[in-house]
């Protein structure tokens, strides 16, 4: 039986392409272009499936469609937006949308989603009344849209989310749009940063201890868990958390149950755990450091949140984003110029978005005329604090920096190359601190001993080079 799509596009190109794809894999389409030509289509034929714009000639998309899912509710709706922000994204779930597809799209795999839609002939119910909100999350990079659509994947279910990221690319931000948005807003978002407690503390912070549980407990304290219960748990920088505290972690992931410490009871707990880190675990899990059974208990849901470097494109809005808060927070109002924003596309902002707003703010409280240029915004680059400076690495960037300056790498192989120049000199530094005893040189890297002897071999490093004999 063959399965029919309403197409509502105004865009005359877009449609053509999309409403051939369909018909080519064997699905009728219709077309129009305005709600009003929707509601009169929909009115006289039941389809399997329709996909809209958001922004039509005659109206939201997006804003009328309680009216269509009422007459309708059975038919799953596919959302195109080249409003492309988060705001549009979670708006699209909220309407209950089957799936949301930011402009530009991969047209296979929106003819792949037209036919999933069409055979679970019924999309997800949403109960938000809450209007749309200005979310802090800026962009409408590729990379971001990306994000985007993972979020609102995650936003009616409770799985486990590990937020993956560079320092400064806004962890924090993702998780709290999760919550709000989410099934579990209504209760608390707890926020812990595990990096920030000292070890002898992680546990009693999250899971809570008893009076006299250890010197200086003069009372019964509630743990994060315990304050989260019903709602979100946030727990940033997860892989600088100790491995003692690692092991109660799992323990109460798995059951569902924590024990304070000091405490004989155990206490139930109901809890959506986010987890975030901007480092790489596999290393950590290589060297005893982090939990292998554990990353895989918070890696349900990956979220890879991208280096601002990788999305320039996305500066210009976010830079007047930040003005428009500095002007809120009584800084003088200030806008960029064309020029002075291409400047700040072109720096590779290793602090990220925190960077940039940063810079962003004191731009407007030095810069002296109304619109910031571009030799303004080159002289507070070049006025910034050695710390922040991008172009002045100092330690292992400044080695890795000298050594690309004289190397021919071809794209594609940079990560592979600066690994292989970085870890021969990092085991002959190892033998030489034991005496080219392998297996001490071993449990110095923290790898198997099986492992350093295969590495010494491939990267035709000799040993008995170090031996304290020689």
């Amino acid at each position: 039986m063959t399965r029919s799509v309403l197409l509502v596009e105004d865009d005359g190109a877009i449609a053509t392409v999309i409403k051939a794809a369909l018909e080519e894999d064997g699905f009728t389409a219709d077309r129009c272009d305005s709600i009003a030509e929707r509601d009169r289509l929909l009115a006289g034929r039941r389809y399997d499936v329709m996909l809209t714009d958001v922004i039509l000639g005659d109206g939201d998309g997006i804003e009328t469609l309680p009216a269509v899912q009422a007459a309708a509710p059975e038919m799953p709706v596919i959302i195109l937006s080249a409003q492309n922000t988060l705001d549009t994204a979670i708006r699209a779930t909220d309407t209950g949308a089957f799936e949301y597809f930011p402009k530009p799209f991969d047209l296979d795999e929106l003819v792949r989603t037209v036919r999933q839609a069409a055979d679970s002939r019924a999309a997800a119910s949403a109960d938000s009344d809450e209007p749309a909100s200005a979310l802090p999350l800026i962009g409408r990079s590729q990379p971001m849209q990306d994000v985007y659509r993972m979020i609102t994947r995650v936003l009616r279910n409770d799985l486990t989310v590990l937020i993956l990221g560079e320092s400064g690319t806004g962890k924090e931000l993702v998780a709290e749009a999760i919550h709000q948005h989410g099934s579990r807003k209504a209760g608390p978002f707890v926020a812990v940063n595990t990096a920030a407690i000292p070890s002898e503390l992680i546990e009693s912070e999250l899971f809570g201890h008893e009076k006299g549980a250890f010197t200086g407990a003069v009372g019964r304290h509630v743990g994060k868990f315990e304050q989260a219960n019903g709602g979100t748990l946030f727990l940033d920088e997860i892989g600088d958390m100790p491995i003692e505290a690692q092991t109660r972690l799992l323990r109460a992931l798995q059951s569902s149950r924590i024990r304070r410490v000091g405490g004989r009871e155990e206490i139930a707990t109901d809890v959506r755990i986010i987890a975030a880190t901007n480092r790489d675990l596999a290393p950590l899990i290589a060297a005893g450091r982090f939990r292998e059974d554990l990353y895989y208990r918070l890696n349900v849901v990956p979220i890879h949140l991208p280096p601002l470097r990788e999305r320039p494109d996305d500066i210009a809005a976010l830079t007047r984003h930040f003005l428009n808060l500095a002007a809120s927070e009584g800084l003088l109002r200030r806008r960029l110029s064309e020029e002075a924003v291409e400047v700040l596309q072109r720096q590779p902002w290793r602090g990220n978005v925190r960077e940039l707003r940063n810079f962003v703010y004191r731009a407007a409280l030095l810069a002296r005329e109304e619109e910031i240029d571009a030799g303004t915004v080159n002289q507070l680059l070049a006025d910034r604090p050695a710390s922040e400076e991008a172009g002045t690495p100092t330690g292992l960037s400044a080695a890795l920096d000298a050594w690309l300056a004289g190397q021919q790498i071809p794209p594609g192989s940079l990560y592979h190359a600066a690994l292989a120049a970085f870890e021969k000199p990092l085991f002959e530094y190892a033998l030489a601190r034991t005496g080219g005893n392998q297996l001490r040189a071993a449990a110095l890297l923290g790898i198997n001993r099986n492992t350093l002897r295969k590495r010494l071999s491939e990267l035709a490093i000799d040993p008995d080079r170090f031996s304290a004999t020689n």
